[in-house]
């Protein structure tokens, strides 16, 4: 559908960025903060550890007033558990909620609106050791974080998340350092699943108890969430892009929205012999959640083709949340002819995005918030202090006109919170792969100065936020 006239976007949304504690604030074991699972995990060959980061912890004030003088109306950044619970339960660091009252006061200081994601793939390790998600306790240990971070910062923060990218620690934990799977497990697929259930009724009975403590506060989840295409018209493919859409996309939003597991999904696991259990009292708690709107992250959609095998298996699928993967019998992802790629072999879908979005939209009728969407990319400063990243505006450029076009469609949308806010460590790609509006000067090993530089796109996103979308020129 082309529009004649485009809407504009609402008058009061939500321009800014997002980052995570574990990839932003460095600082990952002082004043009292535990180890997480990303604390203790190998990282990968040639990337750096997580112990200094962009050093936000300690830049945490200049780098507020950077956002803020873009002109930021949000900023999505994540609280670590362990900051909060060294352990993941019991004795509380008065010290990290300190820092997260002061972050917060500072946001709202410059008129910014905090929106917190309460879970960003940081598992306190304390708590892998008990068994992780695959404990049933699980549930109630991240309920018991969440009444902690309600009572501190419910009085300031009105707009929450719950997990970050749940679909991803399911589709690619082992990328990420975050599966943590019990000795002598022979059903793989099937524990990773129970784990994502402890997660999804974690999530609603956070969702109820904000409701009750926060009346006024808005929840919602945060799913990456990619649209797929199947590769041709054939109807095997078709069938095979509804299989990976409920895997990757619907199995989260409908129990998220409608507390019920997708009915393409129940099947595959029932296949596999994979079906979770549940405890008493989940059903019910699942059904009770309600989120006020959808947050979700965007970098690109999928395409898959019909597997040819009979059996249902798991094939290969050790990629990143973007990459190809295959599950025989079920799909088989493809490269798109018509899509470009990134430096780091992702596909960039503008159109796409509008296409989530409308999906996602008709199926949920619940506003979105864009919680992540950018461009990892090697950044280079120049002799004079400055970053050239065309590439990374035009992506933006073309990004923001698809929301318009789905605003135009009739999609609701809250804000647009963008990766990154500034330079970060990428999970398994290291520093060198850049998202940032904000240069930070340091290498994969040379901390060097950690001084702040404005990139090209930060001067062209204030003018972007400035105009409430209008002016999204060079």
């Amino acid at each position: 559908m082309k529009h004649k006239t485009r809407k504009p976007f609402p008058e009061n949304f939500f321009w800014g960025a997002s980052t995570s504690a574990y990839q932003v604030e460095g600082a990952n074991l002082e004043d009292g903060k535990g180890p997480s699972c990303q604390d203790v995990k190998e990282v990968p060959e040639g990337t750096s550890d997580l112990t200094v980061c962009a050093d936000h912890y300690h830049h945490m004030k200049e780098d507020v007033a950077l956002m803020a003088e873009m002109g930021f109306k949000s900023y999505r950044f994540s609280i670590a558990w362990t900051r909060i619970l060294p352990k993941g339960t019991g004795e509380i660091n008065q010290k990290g909620i300190d820092y997260y009252n002061d972050l917060i006061n500072e946001c709202l200081k410059y008129g910014i609106e905090p929106i917190v994601t309460m879970f960003h793939f940081d598992m306190p390790a304390a708590l892998d050791e008990r068994g992780s998600w695959g404990n049933p306790d699980s549930v109630e240990w991240f309920v018991n974080f969440a009444s902690i971070l309600f009572e501190n910062f419910g009085d300031r923060v009105k707009y929450w998340l719950t997990i970050n990218e749940q679909n991803v620690l399911t589709l690619s934990g082992p990328v990420i350092g975050t599966l943590h799977l019990p000795e002598g497990c022979t059903n793989v697929l099937k524990e990773i699943y129970q784990q994502n259930h402890h997660m999804l009724v974690a999530q609603a009975k956070a969702m109820v108890l904000c409701h009750q403590m926060l009346p006024e506060a808005k929840i919602g989840p945060a799913p990456n969430i990619s649209l797929v295409y199947p590769a041709t018209c054939k109807p095997e493919d078709v069938i095979a892009a509804q299989n990976f859409n409920a895997i990757r996309n619907w199995l989260y939003l409908d129990m998220a929205v409608y507390g019920i597991y997708n009915a393409i999904v129940w099947s595959y696991l029932e296949e596999n012999d994979a079906t979770p259990t549940f405890a008493p009292g989940d059903e019910e708690a699942m059904k009770n959640a309600h989120p006020d709107f959808i947050g979700f992250n965007y970098y690109n959609t999928a395409t898959v083709k019909a597997s040819d095998a009979e059996a249902m298996s798991e094939a290969a699928t050790l990629g990143d949340q973007q990459s190809g993967r295959k599950v025989d019998g079920v799909f088989e992802s493809v490269d798109n002819p018509y899509l470009p790629k990134t430096d780091f072999g992702w596909e960039i879908d503008p159109v796409g995005f509008r296409a989530t979005t409308r999906e996602m939209y008709s199926r949920y009728h619940l506003p979105l918030l864009v919680t992540e969407n950018g461009l990892g990319a090697y950044d280079t400063l120049t002799e004079d202090g400055k970053v050239h990243d065309a590439y990374r505006i035009h992506y933006y450029q073309d990004h923001i006109r698809q929301i318009q076009e789905s605003i135009s469609d009739g999609t609701e949308f809250l804000g647009y919170n963008p990766w990154s806010a500034i330079d970060l460590i990428s999970t398994h790609e290291g520093m060198v792969k850049r998202y940032g509006f904000i240069y930070v000067d340091r290498d994969e090993f040379d901390l060097k100065t950690l001084d702040r530089y404005r990139k090209d796109s930060f001067f062209w996103y204030k003018k972007v936020i400035e105009t409430n979308g209008e002016d999204l020129s060079e």
